[in-house]
């Protein structure tokens, strides 16, 4: 089972620490509510539903994130955050290929069950621009290990990954081992 997700990252922003305390516990309440209903149901989620969750009123949401978009981009950056740190731990791995199977596995696992970062972990580069350079030394690093191919690249497994991810989507498959057996067949088809 894939980590669990960090509490907001964000240091509390002048703003957030001079309000009374049961409104930064409201943030947090509407933080951990929109990880669970975005993970569940993805971007058609709505506000309404995560205020619900929350236990709070959708006022005390959009006072924190005034569009759903907002919403969405903080829910994001828990997922990234994860993201960092497991491809930064994957890059200190001295066997690169074992390390990156099990990084697209755990990536994989984490997808099945999050909408939100399934959603735009394929198609947003602003959310994994940071991870480019780690992830392609872990794939350079296989590769001159003979352990994928020579003309393997990041963008290989980032299309491959996401053409999978799609279609499990799709077609409603939510089973962890299953995401991560298509995760073991992308790489599979990059060996040389």
């Amino acid at each position: 089972m894939p980590p669990a997700l960090p509490q907001d990252p964000e240091p509390p922003s002048a703003a957030w620490s001079g309000r009374r305390a049961d409104a930064r516990r409201n943030h947090e309440r509407v933080i951990a509510a929109a990880i669970e209903v975005f993970a569940e149901r993805g971007l058609e989620a709505t506000v309404p539903e995560v205020a619900a969750r929350a236990g709070v009123g959708k006022a005390t949401v959009y006072r924190s994130y005034p569009t759903k978009a907002d919403l969405i981009a903080a829910v994001a950056r828990h997922q990234v955050i994860w993201l960092t740190e497991r491809v930064a731990a994957a890059a200190e791995e001295s066997d690169a290929f074992t390390a990156l199977r099990e990084l697209l596995g755990d990536m994989s696992e984490r997808l099945a069950g999050d909408r939100v970062l399934a959603a735009v972990l394929p198609t947003d580069d602003q959310w994994i621009e940071g991870l480019t350079e780690q992830f392609s030394r872990i794939v350079d690093a296989a590769r001159r290990q003979g352990r994928l191919r020579s003309d393997a690249t990041i963008q290989d497994i980032r299309i491959l990954l996401g053409g999978s991810s799609r279609a499990l989507i799709e077609q409603g498959i939510h089973d962890p081992a299953q995401w991560r057996r298509y995760a073991n067949l992308v790489l599979n088809a990059l060996r040389p």
